[in-house]
């Protein structure tokens, strides 16, 4: 039975790359009556019955399809499969149906494994990370909101679809959009200065990226590309900026969905924090706060006690040293964390940090660092040790040296 139903997978994919829609479309309802939860083949029946015209058969195999897909608790797939039977009949009343019960079901979804780490804090997470597939939350990010909030957001989701090698955002571009990964896989790419790009991971089925776009204009910090035949769904800001007019509540979700996200990828990079058990990482994040700054705001001052330590999550800083050659050391970069070592040791700051574009951060105040961090283990030991090699490398930038990375300022 297996290989006669690969067989006829086979034969009905070359029926449709041949333009033999009606043949295509009969191997492939042979292939269902034989194996009824083979949901792929049951998805290309719907799509060749949309291709012929046969509209209402189209409707409710893809509607069947949907509700399958909820039952098993993939509902990204779910939800564009509602989307594409609202394109077609736009006041289809069981699909209205269906999306409020997804609704429902998407206050527990099924977990899965966290994706892996990769780097960059925009599109994908701060520091380096080993290329690899990973898979996310099988919903978008808005649990907490009502039942009209929840819907009014499917409808401005847009479903796109993209083949192997195609670009659907490319680094340095505008950051106008979310998207999750509804079907296939993606590549995360980062420049060279040298020239040329590298990947930097794989993100599959149920993964978000992009998700910063909602909350700043910055430029992309990756390209991402399709590795295989993707299908997204694509939520733009503008379209939320309009929901937020309707519905507070999705503005307050999606900061709180940013800045949750951001903190877990810096606590699972940072040294710092890396000791530390689950509940006090968990304790920890609660006192971060949430702050944008303008352009040439001072945040750190050369020689004077740290008040905070400080996550960068948007934007740019630069910072500066008086004994350095023309005052400039380096620049602090999306997922940067600084601040702590002068802050958590009490001793003044080395150098000066100043925004160097409009930016958003997240703030850990001097008390709750003294609540949280300071009691810890071996933790005035670490620093000390990171102190004192920065300082190092800060006295041989002040020798001339070419400076390297923020991670060359002790701050």
């Amino acid at each position: 039975m297996k290989d006669l139903v690969g067989l006829r997978k086979d034969k009905a994919s070359g029926l449709l790359a041949a333009g033999q829609l009606e043949a295509a479309l009969w191997e492939y309802q042979k292939v269902i009556e034989d194996v009824p939860d083979d949901l792929s083949s049951r998805r290309k029946v719907a799509e060749l019955l949309q291709r012929l015209g046969r509209q209402k058969d189209a409707l409710s195999t893809y509607e069947a399809l949907a509700e399958a897909w909820a039952r098993r608790g993939w509902l990204l797939r779910a939800v564009a499969l509602c989307k594409i039977i609202l394109q077609i009949e736009p006041e289809h009343e069981r699909t209205q149906r269906l999306l409020t019960e997804l609704y429902a079901r998407r206050q527990s979804p099924r977990p899965l494994p966290t994706p892996p780490p990769i780097a960059g804090p925009a599109e994908v997470a701060a520091g380096e990370a080993r290329p690899g597939l990973g898979k996310g939350p099988r919903f978008p990010v808005f649990s907490q909101l009502d039942g009209e909030a929840f819907r009014s957001l499917l409808e401005e989701l847009e479903m796109r679809q993209f083949q192997p090698g195609e670009i659907i955002l490319e680094e340095g571009t505008a950051s106008t959009s979310m998207f999750a990964i509804v079907e296939g896989s993606v590549e995360v790419m980062r420049k060279l200065e040298q020239g040329g790009e590298r990947p930097v991971a794989l993100m599959g089925e149920g993964t978000l990226f992009g998700e910063m776009a909602l909350a700043s204009d910055g430029p992309r910090l990756s390209s991402i590309r399709a590795s295989e035949p993707t299908v997204v769904l694509e939520l733009a800001r503008a379209r939320v900026e309009q929901i937020v007019l309707k519905h507070p509540s999705v503005g307050q979700v999606l900061q709180t969905f940013h800045r949750e996200r951001m903190l877990t990828r810096m606590m699972d990079h940072s040294a710092l924090f890396s000791a530390l058990t689950q509940p006090q990482r968990d304790a920890v994040a609660l006192e971060f706060q949430l702050c944008s700054m303008p352009t040439d705001r001072p945040l750190i001052a050369q020689g004077r006690a740290v008040d905070a330590l400080y996550l960068l999550l948007r934007g740019r800083c630069r910072v500066t040293h008086q004994r350095a050659e023309g005052g400039e050391i380096a620049y602090l970069q999306e997922g940067d964390l600084f601040g702590e070592i002068a802050l958590l040791l009490g001793t003044p700051a080395t150098a000066t940090v100043v925004t160097d574009s409009s930016c958003t951060l997240l703030r850990l105040s001097r008390d709750a660092c003294e609540r949280h961090l300071l009691n810890h283990p071996g933790l005035r030991e670490h620093l000390s040790r990171m102190a004192a090699d920065r300082l190092q490398r800060t006295a041989r930038m002040i020798g001339g040296e070419t400076p390297s990375g923020p991670d060359d300022v002790s701050i």
